[in-house]
């Protein structure tokens, strides 16, 4: 199984995963040109590309959805409240395929579980994506952490994690009050501390990768939120063993990050003392 963050942040996210043969995107937050040239730049040929999934219905999730969908006949998964909260954006899609939270389904080679998320849009969705056995789990924009979405995600050998803000950032920043508090609440977005203690809680042995997800550009930096989980991986006293069992890295905003490969051996690396890349 593979995947790759193409772009994350306020500014535009998708997210690419294959697995037995299926490519598919979840979420085109940029225009479809930009969607083009980001697949590309990894390698990947967008007319391979067989289906399109949507977590929710703000621009920067679905900027490229409907232009995606017409020109190369993709099909659009995603719930009826999002659709109809969506508006003009889809509403021309080429083919609408229902979905909503706790409801598997199905796509070619794939296996797709939705799962509620806490966010200001009308039905945020998580999504695990899996096959043959092998998994990753998408969870971005909440502003809430819940024993659905840690059951839901505990067992992924990948995992896409929100990190969006430092909270002191947040406060000392030059956001309105009304904004901070919206971003703060439990329909906004994780901090860093709050997004670290989530993976604490998802480790386990058949975990390979995470990417930290809808870094602020104003309120948070890479190397702050990789710190910041830096530090409570070392306070979660990892083995020796356990600290080389997967790797942390940060997604950006303005290009897509490398293709992560699951389910396959893995080496130890002696320069990687808790298991979290050195690169952005």
């Amino acid at each position: 199984m593979k995947f790759s963050v193409l772009g994350s942040g306020s500014k535009g996210n998708a997210t690419y995963v294959e697995a037995g043969g299926t490519r598919i995107l979840v979420d085109a937050g940029f225009s479809g040109i930009e969607v083009e040239r980001r697949l590309a730049d990894i390698g990947i040929d967008i007319n391979t590309i067989s289906a399109l999934l949507v977590t929710h219905e703000h621009g920067d999730h679905i900027r490229g959805i409907q232009v995606l969908s017409r020109r190369y006949s993709l099909p659009v998964y995603v719930s009826k409240a999002t659709l109809a909260a969506a508006g003009k954006s889809l509403a021309k899609i080429v083919e609408w395929r229902p979905i909503s939270a706790g409801q598997v389904f199905k796509h070619q080679d794939l296996t797709i579980h939705p799962f509620a998320v806490s966010h200001d849009a009308v039905a945020t969705l998580g999504f695990v994506v899996s096959n043959n056995g092998c998994s990753v789990g998408y969870c971005t924009d909440t502003g809430a952490i819940t024993h659905l979405m840690r059951h839901h995600l505990g067992g992924c050998n990948g995992l896409v994690l929100e990190c969006n803000h430092d909270l002191e950032m947040l406060k000392n920043g030059g956001y309105p009050p009304h904004l901070q508090q919206r971003i703060r609440s439990k329909s906004g977005h994780l901090t860093n501390s709050d997004a670290a203690r989530f993976l604490v809680d998802l480790i386990h042995d058949g975990l390979e990768h995470v990417v930290l997800a809808h870094i602020s550009e104003t309120n948070n930096t890479h190397d702050l939120a990789r710190a910041t989980v830096e530090r409570h991986l070392q306070e979660y006293d990892l083995t020796a063993e356990e600290r080389c069992r997967f790797t942390v890295s940060v997604a950006r905003q303005d290009k897509a990050g490398g293709v992560v490969s699951l389910g396959v051996a893995k080496t130890s690396n002696a320069q990687n003392s808790v298991g979290v890349e050195q690169k952005t």
